[in-house]
């Protein structure tokens, strides 16, 4: 099966290429987050807002199916060039929905969520708060209304390891509570009751995979356990730190997020998350612990941050 990947040199794809490797793939991506791809697996650059270029790509290696992971990740990123983010996160996947005929598989975000105080499923109407949420959301329900081959999955907040060629993120809630833990310092928790839902970056792959070869189509919540902030930043310290300080601050944090969220629909088909949150914690904490990231406050790990420094024209 011929696999493009669209995106496919970040966060996600990283592991994703190598989880891939039985099919024949090809990554196209503008490496926003990179100097250099290095890795062993056939390559394109592009931009997906160069829709000659993707074009092109497309009728030369005829995929069976795109998955479609590129985008401008998370409200703050988001929020730094609402232009960008729009022709990103929607007008470029409507385009691919209008131009390519096959199989589609999008990662979208329980972002869309917003707030909401129950145990939801994808029935629970969306509420999203920030462009990175509505662009998504707007992204899924053009795909819905015109694609006929679709696989949406609305993935939980991630976390963890994915290959060890690829960027890792460390502005993830459970990466960041990793990171102070390990490095010795307090973890400060603002209200700490909010609820998310937790996925390993590599579930992502097993699930994009089992959804490729069994031909799944639809819109599916995806997650591994639902946390709130307090438990997370609580087990991340049992974990790595067992005599860390967590101090409670009794105020709300402009990050107004609450939900969490069932998979159930996506496990009726007979996937299931293989990693834990320890593991992720353990393994994640160890790459720091050894050094191996020489400095982890760079604005390369952060989303947000690094498009802040960015020329982004």
């Amino acid at each position: 099966m011929n696999v493009l990947i669209v995106g496919g040199a970040g966060y996600i794809g990283g592991y994703l290429t190598d989880y891939l490797s039985t099919h024949n793939v090809l990554v196209y991506d503008n490496l926003l987050y990179e100097n250099m791809y290095l890795k062993d697996v056939p390559f394109r650059f592009g931009d997906v807002r160069d829709t000659d270029n993707l074009s092109s790509t497309i009728k030369e290696f005829q995929p069976d199916a795109i998955v479609w992971l590129a985008a401008i990740v998370g409200d703050g990123a988001c929020q730094v060039n609402p232009t960008l983010t729009s022709d990103v996160n929607y007008e470029s996947v409507k385009w691919i929905c209008d131009n390519y005929s096959g199989k589609i598989i999008f990662t979208s975000t329980c972002s869309v969520y917003g707030i909401n105080n129950d145990l939801i499923d994808e029935s629970a109407t969306p509420n999203p708060l920030s462009i990175y949420a509505s662009t998504k959301l707007k992204a899924e329900q053009y795909l819905l209304k015109n694609c006929d081959d679709c696989l949406i999955f609305r993935l939980g907040t991630l976390y963890g390891l994915g290959d060890m060629h690829s960027r890792i993120r460390l502005d993830l809630v459970a990466n960041v509570l990793t990171l102070r833990a390990t490095q010795g310092e307090p973890l400060s928790i603002f209200g700490g009751d909010q609820w998310r839902p937790l996925l390993h970056v590599r579930d992502v792959s097993v699930a994009i995979k089992h959804g490729l070869e069994n031909n799944i189509n639809g819109l599916f919540n995806l997650h591994g356990q639902n946390h709130t902030i307090k438990n997370l930043a609580e087990i991340v310290v049992e974990i790595v730190a067992p005599d860390g300080i967590i101090n409670y601050i009794n105020m709300s944090f402009e990050d107004l997020r609450n939900y969490r969220v069932t998979s159930d629909r996506f496990r009726g088909t007979g996937w299931f998350p293989q990693n834990s949150l320890e593991d992720g914690v353990t393994r994640l904490s160890k790459v720091i612990a050894e050094k191996r990231i020489k400095n982890t406050d760079n604005a390369l790990f952060s989303n947000e941050k690094f498009l802040q420094e960015k020329d982004l024209g």
